[in-house]
C-alpha cells in the first residue's frame, strides 16, 4: 500500500532530514478511535504528522484536489478522501464515523484552511461535531509556523480532551460550539508552551 511505503521506507529519509523536534510525543500512542487536530501551515503537514505517529491517520482534503485522475489515486492512496468546503458535507461526515466506528485515527485541521499569519485562525465545529458524535478522544498539536523555513518542524503535542464528557451537563444544541471553544483554548494553550521552549 502507497501510504505504507512512504511511512516505513521513504519516511524515515524525510525524518532524517527534518529531524523533527516533538514535545509530549507520548500524547500520539493512544489507542481506539482518536481524532487528531492541529493547525494548519503547509501542505507538508499531514506528512510530518504521518509521520511523527505510530498510527495511521486518514485525512479529509478539499474535493478540487481529487479532479484529476493521478491526483485522486494520489491522495486515495494517502489515506484522505474529497470534502466540499463550500457547503455542509453530509457524506463525509459519514466517512469520518465509519473511521473513527473501526477504531481508526482520523486527523482534521480544524482552521479549515492554511493560515496566512502566525496566528491561530477561528477553529471551526467539524472536529467537535465528530467527537461528540463519536465519543472519540480528541488530541490537539500545534506546529511552529516557522518550522519548515527553518528545516527543523517543531510540533507540541497536549492533553488527551474527552469532548463527549467535558460537554455532558451542556444543552446539546450548544456543545459542538462550546467544545470547540475549549480545544480553541488548547490549542492557544500549547501554542504559548511550545513558544516558550524556543
Amino acid at each position: 500500500m502507497f501510504y505504507i511505503f512512504v511511512k516505513y521506507v521513504i519516511g524515515p529519509f524525510i525524518l532524517l532530514f527534518w529531524r523533527p523536534r516533538v514535545i509530549n510525543r507520548k500524547g500520539l500512542n493512544i489507542k481506539g478511535p482518536a481524532i487528531f487536530i492541529c493547525n494548519h501551515i503547509s501542505m507538508a503537514d499531514p506528512l510530518l504528522i504521518a509521520l511523527i505517529a505510530r498510527r495511521n491517520i486518514h485525512y479529509m482534503a478539499k474535493k478540487e484536489l481529487f479532479e484529476k485522475p493521478i491526483n485522486r489515486w494520489f491522495f486515495k492512496a494517502l489515506f484522505a478522501f474529497p470534502i466540499n468546503r463550500s457547503s455542509a458535507d453530509l457524506a463525509s461526515l459519514r466517512n469520518a464515523m465509519k473511521l473513527l466506528d473501526k477504531g481508526k485515527v482520523f486527523g482534521i485541521f480544524p482552521e479549515g484552511k492554511r493560515a496566512v499569519t502566525f496566528e491561530l485562525d477561528e477553529l471551526e465545529n467539524g472536529a467537535a461535531f465528530l467527537a461528540i458524535r463519536s465519543g472519540a478522544p480528541i488530541v490537539p498539536m500545534y506546529i511552529h509556523p516557522n518550522s519548515y523555513r527553518s528545516h527543523r518542524p517543531k510540533v507540541i503535542v497536549g492533553e488527551t480532551i474527552h469532548g463527549r464528557e467535558v460537554v455532558a451537563s451542556i444543552p446539546r444544541s450548544e456543545q459542538a460550539a462550546a467544545l470547540t471553544a475549549i480545544l480553541e483554548s488548547e490549542m492557544i494553550n500549547i501554542k504559548g508552551q511550545l513558544e516558550s521552549t524556543l
